[in-house]
């Protein structure tokens, strides 16, 4: 009988780390929380020897959430069996790695297929890529040693084996398992009610075939890059009337609302606005809701045109305005005449702009929400040149006469952000702990919607060996073997196997989408409650 007594760690000031002793043991307390979420938990996220759980601090406490747990972890509270149907995957084992696959197993390819087809697998948690399922099983006593150098491509549908684990590659990625066969089978489709084909405590059963139609590369709708959506949702959401056009979209120019968070165990990120305050403050100068979409504009560089008659504001990073040649103040509505053109030149000050329109921005939505994840490509393609966007009808009330927020060039030369604790400061040298605190770290030109390297003092670690997978939040300062912080964003992998020295709070997060290549970082201790 596995021990359901997790070592609670921190993960900020809305999470906290359940950490037990394996990965049977994982998959059971996952289950456990599972079938008694209370309204409050965004996310329960499992991994090798982890379960995550993320809160909603409006609707639930970190100290309610800990006592939950500490209910349902108790000898005698009784884990759910899985009752989920078997789902069976059909599989042409043609992988590129299957004979060296079985020589290193010390078995012929014929013996591997076998043995892989009779075991019944069970997904045991999801990460790397959204639907990319981690499946163990008791009939499978091999480790698999992963490839020494990973392939830059792996098509999407593979099949493949590292360490105890199989999985099946839901789109074309890098990847460094060893590929052993192909399967055509929808393994993650946004638009469809359950996403993802090999969700955590799915039953897995492969089934040899001989031979297999290609992976369904999935629909396009046209501007929008939504594969998986099927075609009465692409009917209803397909754009009824453009309303701008895009001339030149900068640096990098993508729709953001405020995302889609819950979706974590799938192995999709929240991603949305980075600045989250600047995207709520533009549409409410518009009179929108606060979770309209809009335009994350990224240094700026960004032309378009208005192909009717619109309102707009621009706010967040600073730089000129101009219509139809015609300075603007930011954080004011103005009208924007059918046929003007509209720039965002060059930021002076931070890195990250919002232009919303009244009414918000149409896009189809994946998974409730109509954000750009740039790591996982869900949601509406990165914009282009020539790209059309129409506009929505959901303003809910009228354009406000005054200002409704202070406003002013944000601060980019050096920002003060305060840390909670993580999960796994004991992985590092006292030494280590107080120069996180003590010194100047530097944003790199290694910084975008996945995350933000840093230039500074290698950390010394305490510990050496692999952390196994656990889950991730924004703001988590994942430490790799160069000692040199990395600060998750929205977009950044919902599980990782770097060690989390601390966690940026939940206010700084909008300080440092602001931050550019250059700004110096000082980090404080946040209270948390």
């Amino acid at each position: 009988m596995v021990s359901l007594t997790p070592r609670i760690l921190p993960m900020g000031e809305r999470a906290v780390l359940l950490e037990v002793d394996s990965l049977a043991a994982a998959i059971t307390l996952h289950r456990r929380l599972e079938a008694s979420r209370p309204p409050g938990i965004v996310d329960l996220v499992p991994a090798a020897r982890t379960v995550l759980v993320r809160v909603d601090p409006a609707r639930l406490t970190l100290a309610e959430a800990r006592a939950w747990i500490g209910a349902q972890t108790t000898d005698a509270a009784s884990a759910p069996a899985a009752t989920a149907g078997v789902v069976e995957l059909e599989v042409v084992y043609d992988g590129a790695d299957l004979a060296e696959t079985a020589a290193l197993l010390g078995l012929s390819a014929a013996e591997l297929v076998r043995r892989h087809a009779a075991a019944e697998w069970t997904v045991a948690f999801t990460g790397f890529a959204p639907g990319f399922g981690y499946l163990v099983s008791p009939d499978w006593r091999w480790e698999v040693p992963r490839l020494s150098s990973p392939r830059t491509r792996v098509p999407r549908g593979a099949v493949g084996l590292a360490g105890q684990y199989t999985g099946a590659y839901p789109r074309e990625t890098p990847g460094g398992w060893r590929l052993i066969g192909t399967t055509s089978a929808p393994l993650f489709d946004p638009g469809a009610a359950s996403p993802a084909l090999l969700a955590p405590g799915a039953r897995v059963r492969f089934r040899a075939v001989t031979s297999a139609s290609p992976p369904a590369a999935g629909e396009v709708t046209p501007g929008a890059g939504v594969p998986g959506v099927d075609a009465r949702t692409r009917r209803d959401l397909a754009p009824t009337r453009s309303a701008i056009r895009i001339l030149e979209p900068g640096l990098l120019a993508t729709v953001q609302d405020l995302g889609r968070p819950g979706v974590a165990a799938l192995g999709v990120a929240a991603s949305g606005a980075l600045d989250r305050g600047s995207a709520r403050t533009a549409n409410r100068l518009v009179g929108n809701p606060e979770g309209a979409a809009v335009i994350e504009v990224t240094m700026g560089g960004f032309r378009a045109v208005a192909m009717r008659d619109l309102w707009f504001v621009v706010t967040g990073a600073w730089g000129r305005v101009t219509l139809a040649g015609h300075e603007l103040d930011p954080y004011q509505a103005h009208a924007w005449p059918a046929g003007a053109e509209l720039h965002l030149d060059w930021f002076g000050h931070g890195a990250r702009a919002y232009l919303a329109v009244r009414g918000g921005l149409d896009a189809p939505q994946v998974l409730a929400s109509r954000a750009t994840d740039v790591l996982a490509g869900i949601g509406p393609e990165l914009l282009g040149a020539g790209d059309e966007l129409s506009a929505r009808d959901d303003a809910e009330g009228p354009i406000p006469i005054a200002v409704v927020a202070p406003w002013g060039a944000p601060r980019d030369d050096e920002l003060e952000v305060e840390l909670a604790p993580g999960p796994r400061a004991d992985w590092f040298a006292a030494s280590a702990r107080r120069e996180l605190f003590e010194a100047f770290w530097t944003v790199t030109n290694d910084a975008g919607r996945v995350g933000i390297r840093l230039e500074g003092p290698a950390l010394e670690r305490a510990r050496d060996g692999e952390l196994p997978s656990e889950g991730m939040v924004p703001g988590a300062l994942q430490v790799p073997p160069s000692g040199r912080p990395t600060i998750l964003l929205a977009d950044g992998p919902v599980t990782g196997g770097y060690p989390v020295i601390a966690v940026a709070t939940d206010a700084a997060l909008d300080l440092l989408a602001q931050a550019r290549p250059g700004t110096r970082l000082r980090f404080r201790h946040a209270r948390v409650h």
